[in-house]
């Protein structure tokens, strides 16, 4: 075929369309985009007003940041969020156990552990075992106010919490394995905790990870409320400062925008472990 045959074949462009096919016109969205400019002009009016606030005093702000007093209140915030997230999900675990298995005692245990500490909110919680030494003097021959000290009041306060939430996020995990997939590992010979490690708790982990990283995150905030028994966290170390120096605004910004920063990565975490487990599905993305 010569190149002037070539040269004649019509193409795509060249067929000449139909009168009677209508003509597809992208709908116009002015609402979105009317809605989109609304939002951003409200955006940058909270932003201006935040930063040409005089009362916010950013330079006290940045002066006070990276104080010493604010870091060690910031360390102790994230050493007692780390402490509390693993012993409430050992327990949790533990509970999670107790609720799944086919003794009716350990069920309506779990079952009464999860209720109770859910009913009862946490500021009272911690109140109650601050004030233990009013129930019980002393244990085991050492005086209650030797052996529980703030810290500690917060650790087990936080990590009872915790550890009924946590029950219910391990066990969601665990009932979304499908059933064939434990009876397929029994047929193939594997033991108990072999079914459990590498067939249940990889497919679990799909399934508790996101939940988990909520209550990591609420825990990280929620410790906050244990300046209320004089722990030194990153919310009392800044309230001792404006108490002594009256400037509570800028003091309460240090503490929010390290919350802010702390949580932000906590976030990015999150999301690597949830596609960690996600791999090999259509979520992995």
């Amino acid at each position: 075929m010569s190149s002037d045959t070539l040269a004649k074949v019509p193409t795509a462009s060249d067929v000449p369309e139909p009168a009677d096919v209508p003509r597809i016109v992208p709908q116009r969205r002015y609402g979105q985009w009317t809605a989109a400019l609304v939002v951003l002009a409200l955006l940058g009016f909270a932003v201006n007003s935040v930063l040409r606030n005089q009362a916010f005093q950013w330079d006290v702000v940045a002066d006070y940041f990276t104080s010493g007093s604010v870091l060690r209140g910031l360390w102790l915030t994230l050493w007692l969020t780390a402490v509390v997230m693993v012993l409430g999900f050992a327990l949790g675990t533990l509970l999670a156990a107790f609720r799944l298995s086919a003794n009716p005692v350990l069920r309506a245990v779990s079952w009464g552990y999860v209720w109770l500490f859910r009913s009862i909110p946490i500021l009272v919680q911690l109140l109650l075992w601050f004030n233990i030494g009013a129930l019980y003097p002393q244990v085991f021959g050492v005086k209650t106010v030797n052996l529980l000290s703030p810290v500690a009041v917060a650790i087990v306060g936080l990590t009872l919490h915790e550890a009924a939430y946590a029950a219910e996020v391990v066990r969601g995990g665990i009932l979304s394995v499908d059933r064939g997939q434990i009876e397929a590992a029994q047929a193939l010979g594997l033991s108990r905790w072999r079914r459990w490690w590498r067939i249940v708790l990889p497919q679990a982990m799909r399934s508790i990870v996101p939940p988990a990283g909520n209550m990591l995150i609420g825990t990280l905030k929620g410790t906050s409320i244990v300046s209320v028994i004089a722990v030194n966290d990153l919310l009392f170390s800044t309230q001792l400062i404006y108490h002594r120096t009256y400037q509570v605004i800028p003091l309460l910004m240090v503490a929010t925008l390290w919350y802010a920063v702390v949580t932000t990565v906590l976030g990015i975490g999150q999301t690597y472990v949830e596609k960690y487990y996600a791999r090999g599905t259509e979520n992995a993305r």
